[in-house]
Parts: C-alpha cells; structure tokens; sequence
C-alpha cells in the first residue's frame, strides 16, 4: 500500500483569554480556534518498526527527538489498541516555524493519529482518537480535528463552530522563538480573571467577525513581546500594511496573523512585507476554508 499522505494545518487562536494558575499548574482558558489552509506535510507507510524523519525548511534538529509528539501519539495509539508500538515509517516535511503559537507539533501528531488510523484499518472514530491526542497536551484534540472551534477548560473543551465564515489571513513570524511555558510564567505576574466566553458575533459574515474580534484580544500577547521584543516589531510591521483590518498574536507567539476583507488584499500585503523583511516567514492564506 503507498504512503497515506495529509496536511497538518496551522492553529490560530483568533483570540484567547487566560485566567491564573490552577492548583494543578494549568491556566483555565477560553478562545476560538480557526486553522489555516497551509501547514506541515505528514506521510505514513508500513514497516517493520515505528521511526520517523524530518525535512522541509523547519526540520533541522527535529528528527532525532525521540519524545517528537508524532512519536508520542503513536505510541499512545498503539496501547490504547494493544496493537503495541504501531509499524510505520512517518515522515515530516516541517513548513511551520517552530515554537510559533501555531500548534504545529500538536497538529503534526493528529494528521499522523488519523493516517496511522487509516493506514492500519483501526475501528476508532475522531472522537476516540482525540481522546488519545491529549497525550501531546491541551492542543492535542483541538488539533486532532482541525475544525474551528470554541475551546475553553484547559483547550481540551471543544464546541465546533460551523458558521464562522472564510476569512482571508496574512501569517507573519519574525523568525524567533517563543516557547509557551516562558510566555505563561511571565504572564503569571500578572493575570488576569477568566471572564465567560464571549456572546457569539450577530453578523458572522466576515466583515462582521472581523468587527467582533477586535473587540477581544490575546492575554499572552504583552508576555510574549517582553520576552521576544521582535514579536512588537512584528505586530508595528504588519499593522502599517495596507487593507489591515485587524492585527493579532496567535496562541503563546511569535507569529503574528492579519485579517483582510480580501484575498488580493492579504497577497499584495504579503508581497509588500516580503520585501521588506525578506527573513521573515510570511505566508497569505484563508482561515477556516471549507
């Protein structure tokens, strides 16, 4: 049988607010999720063990993690099933930059849950294989069914949210790391209540979501730009780019993301921040596309 092939899309928290610390060291949270029509390429194949590599312009240094979260998930597949440690070849071809607020490890091990799933002929339906994505933590279910969704508990409490529309998105990294457990003890000197989730917007149109965004905001954003002052930079950048109609952080950062009411638009603002700042990874792409 040929290699089974999927996309692992970006995350993007369109907005999150973060409550303090719980007794168990977890931030309560509430956001809605959208993920991206570009992402990390995952394949798998039968062999006679489980092994994995890594290429793609982000791959360097992943390959010989042996704790990688696609080999975690596939090891928790293989006890949940008692198949024991499944016999697959997975390769990652990493287009994502890493540490980036963009789920990508977490997102990674779901696209592989699901071929593995498929691969080997597993009776378990998404709902019982994001039970086995927590293993990667509280992105691992939101990840494992990639569908826009309100998450809140720990981001493990999903409800999926079919009307939010098509929005056209610019995703701007900077090019430096910003690891979450940094982010969140920064954030930890000074958090804030967990308020309720927010009413849903009455105009889902993409004009009108855009217009309830920015009524809302990213709890981590401050942290982030204290620790990665480039992440400010990146934000100051992407804001000055013509047709913007909102600027954000995604999750724990860096990357940055831009709404637009046009898809001509997000292009042309990506080919004018490119030269700009031709180190930067910066991608146009459409959020929660069909």
């Amino acid at each position: 049988m040929p290699p089974l092939t999927a996309i692992a899309p970006a995350k993007i928290n369109l907005f999150l607010h973060v409550g303090p610390v719980d007794g168990e060291g977890y931030h309560p949270l509430t956001s809605l999720v959208a993920f991206a029509a570009v992402g990390d390429i995952v394949s798998v194949e039968r062999s006679d063990r489980l092994s994995l590599t890594v290429g793609g312009p982000f791959g360097t240094g992943l390959a010989n993690d042996p704790d990688n979260l696609i080999l975690r998930a596939l090891r928790a597949l293989g006890e949940a099933t008692g198949i024991g440690e499944p016999p697959l070849y997975v390769h990652l071809e990493k287009r994502l930059p890493i540490a980036a607020g963009l789920g990508g490890g977490s997102s990674d091990a779901g696209a592989a849950l699901k071929l593995a799933r498929n691969l080997l002929g597993l009776d378990l339906d998404d709902a019982v294989l994001g039970d086995i994505a927590r293993v990667v933590g509280a992105d691992g279910p939101m990840c494992l069914h990639a569908r826009t969704a309100w998450a809140e508990g720990r981001g493990e409490v999903l409800t999926f949210e079919p009307n939010l529309p098509p929005l056209h998105a610019l995703l701007v990294n900077p090019g430096v790391p910003s690891p979450t457990g940094a982010v969140y003890r920064a954030y930890d000197a000074e958090p804030r209540a967990l308020e309720p989730r927010p009413t849903p917007p009455a105009d889902w149109s993409s004009a009108g979501v855009i217009d309830w965004l920015a009524g809302q905001r990213n709890d981590l954003q401050a942290p982030a730009i204290a620790l990665q002052p480039a992440i400010g930079t990146a934000m100051q950048s992407v804001a000055a780019l013509p047709a913007v109609r909102l600027t954000r952080m995604s999750g724990s950062g860096a990357t940055v993301f831009a709404l637009f009411d046009r898809r001509e638009a997000a292009e042309a603002a990506a080919r004018q921040l490119a030269s700009e700042q031709p180190e930067w990874w910066i991608t146009p792409t459409t959020l929660a596309a069909p």
